[in-house]
């Protein structure tokens, strides 16, 4: 029987023959006009007044606060619960990231920690859309505007997902966007800064190509860095782009498939969803003996991942004095199982036979 990953890509012919047809038709490769063509559909789709797309996911967020005249001696409040790009891309830009505990019903950034943790260095918060669900954004904007503060949100996993009428990546500042293999879209690596402010997209477009103060003209009146996309990447975004819709529904089907098969299971929890706004990135449940599970899910050819550690146990950060229970609690308990959009229902059916298997032993 074939394994079941927990995650991969999806590419098809139509991405291989429009890359034959650009690299055929002598574009210079560099971003040009199919990365106007990507940001331009990314734009429509998200509702955002401007999107500039760059290397990856975690350099889109360096990129912004950057361009939000973030650095040196600012402290930058971020979630403990989140992939570790997030608080990376704040030490990138030269700025401290300050962790907070997140709330559970959501697994978003708890507000009220946040409110406890500016101080006269507090310049920005960073709120996290993990795996698509957000929290009250509309009262962390306020709370942020009434400290004069900059509303940064990782939108990463939330291509496709809203809060209320808004797109998410779209409410706070900037947002960002992530287009790496595992993401509902890829382009490989890559990733996209969404602003409604003019001023804001000027200056991202200038920092990423050098500081200067237009393209192809080696004069600069800033600081800058190559943090240029790709054309070849631009044309599988815009196949990729044809292909959201249908991906993201697919997912609100096999995470609906996930909480009816295993309905019942005593000891498997979920997080509240509302796939009326969400489109779940990865399929999350919560359990007291997480790698008992994904071990024997393993012998039955079927891949899991482990949620993300909290930040502040990471070596890197080594902040191991602090407590941070909620994010604690259920990085240890949780795990996403297989979340492809091109899982069939008899796969998803296999799996939750796994787990159902795993509860009855």
């Amino acid at each position: 029987m074939d394994a079941i990953q927990q995650i991969e890509p999806w590419f098809d012919r139509e991405e291989a023959d429009a890359l034959q047809r650009y690299m055929l038709s002598g574009g210079w490769v560099t971003e040009f006009r199919q990365t106007e063509e990507f940001e331009r559909r990314l734009a429509e789709f998200t509702g955002a007044g401007h999107c500039i797309v760059t290397t990856s996911g975690t350099i889109s967020l360096t990129l912004a606060l950057l361009a939000l005249d973030i650095g040196p001696g600012d402290e930058v409040i971020v979630p403990d619960l989140t992939m570790i790009a997030t608080p990376n891309a704040v030490r990138l830009a030269g700025a401290r990231p300050v962790f907070v505990d997140v709330e559970a019903a959501t697994l978003n950034i708890d507000i009220a920690q946040v409110a406890a943790a500016v101080t006269p260095a507090t310049r920005a918060v960073i709120h996290v859309s993990l795996n698509g669900r957000s929290n009250d954004i509309t009262a962390l904007r306020a709370l942020c505007d009434g400290h004069n503060l900059r509303l940064l949100e990782d939108a990463a996993q939330s291509l496709g997902s809203f809060s209320d009428a808004h797109h998410l990546g779209t409410i706070g500042d900037m947002g960002c966007l992530s287009f790496s293999p595992p993401k509902v879209i890829s382009t490989g690596q890559g990733g996209a800064v969404l602003t409604n402010d003019d001023d804001l997209a000027i200056r991202a477009r200038k920092i990423k190509d050098f500081g200067r103060t237009r393209g192809g003209h080696d004069v600069h009146d800033t600081i800058g860095y190559n943090f240029k996309f790709t054309d070849v990447q631009g044309v599988i975004g815009i196949e990729q782009m044809k292909k959201l819709p249908w991906r993201l529904n697919r997912k609100k089907e096999i995470w609906s498939l996930y909480r009816e098969r295993l309905a019942g299971v005593n000891g498997v929890e979920f997080v509240e969803t509302d796939l009326d706004r969400v489109a779940p990135w990865f399929m999350d449940i919560y359990l007291d003996d997480r790698d008992g599970l994904a071990a024997h899910l393993h012998r039955l050819g079927i891949g899991s991942r482990p949620v993300y550690p909290p930040i502040h146990r990471q070596e890197a950060y080594d902040l191991g004095h602090l407590s941070f229970p909620v994010s604690e609690r259920f990085s240890s308990r949780g795990l996403w199982l297989p979340s492809s959009s091109q899982l069939s229902d008899d796969q998803v059916a296999r799996v939750c036979g796994g787990v159902r298997e795993f509860f009855s032993a």
